[in-house]
């Protein structure tokens, strides 16, 4: 892989990298054709990274479709797979790690300890393998997408990072590897986290600004659905991440919520606009 990525450099052809854990569904793909509509060659990667995973957590079961994963990503017209063995990765003795302090410790790192410093390091060594001009990346992660542009400007990565829209569902379900846990009565009751945001999207396009009214009414619906066990729902600034009184600048409506033993995450981005303020899922 460094040799691809060495050799494409001194052509000087940028490359598009889109870093993934498989199990591939249309949000990968959108990623993938915003990487072609922009890149050549096209990198993808799959690699289930132990490190963010907690001891509690689903590493073992997640899901793996490797064969089924190249196919889709053969048939776009991707030019490089990179599907690395953990023992690659993490080779005896590692033990070099990669924190955004400050940053990390909020939202998904209070409920996930240590995730983080799991996330920046594995993409900072794929971006050091794979060398791209620019890599892409989902907005359903905020968090993990805020992360890894803070790691990138903080060291001076030649990468730029791209955050791409949410794709849902015709359903507006976020589109994640993990809805494949959900039994048929959870898939019809995660869509709560559709509900909660667009309820919260609407207020805003009513004119409210209070961030704390938001907040309660997107727990309120959320309590409307039995199976619906909300971890956080915080109304955030996109910068540092703190919780928002009133809406300004940009911000996030952030959820995690569990839908019986699956944990699923969603956000509504919230910007100014020419002295509007505009929500989008």
């Amino acid at each position: 892989m460094k040799q691809v990525a060495r050799q494409a450099r001194a052509e000087g052809r940028p490359t598009g990298f889109v870093p993934t854990m498989g199990a591939l569904h249309e949000g990968h793909m959108s990623l993938v054709r915003a990487a072609m509509a922009e890149s050549r060659p096209v990198i993808a990667s799959i690699f289930v990274n132990p490190t963010q995973f907690g001891p509690s957590e689903d590493f073992q079961k997640y899901p793996r479709t490797l064969a089924q994963d190249r196919k889709k990503l053969e048939d776009a017209g991707v030019d490089f797979l990179f599907a690395p063995a953990p023992e690659e990765m993490y080779p005896r003795g590692f033990r070099t790690w990669v924190n955004v302090e400050g940053l990390s410790e909020r939202l998904e790192g209070r409920a996930r300890p240590g995730h983080f410093r799991g996330v920046t390091t594995v993409v900072l060594k794929l971006l050091e393998i794979v060398q791209p001009k620019k890599a892409f990346f989902g907005r359903k992660d905020a968090q993990q997408a805020r992360l890894v542009g803070q790691m990138a400007r903080d060291l001076h990565l030649d990468s730029e990072i791209v955050v791409c829209p949410i794709v849902r569902e015709p359903d507006g379900l976020a589109m994640s590897s993990r809805n494949a846990y959900l039994r048929p009565e959870e898939r019809r009751a995660a869509t709560v986290l559709y509900r909660a945001l667009d309820g919260a999207r609407q207020s805003i396009a009513r004119g409210e600004r209070d961030a704390l009214r938001i907040v309660a009414a997107m727990r309120e619906m959320l309590r409307t659905e039995p199976l619906a066990e909300p971890d956080y729902v915080e109304l955030a600034d996109a910068e540092a991440l703190e919780p928002m009184t009133r809406l300004r600048g940009v911000c996030f409506a952030l959820l995690a919520v569990r839908i019986g033993a699956t944990r699923l995450l969603d956000n509504l981005l919230i910007e100014e606009r020419d002295g509007k303020v505009v929500a989008t899922l």
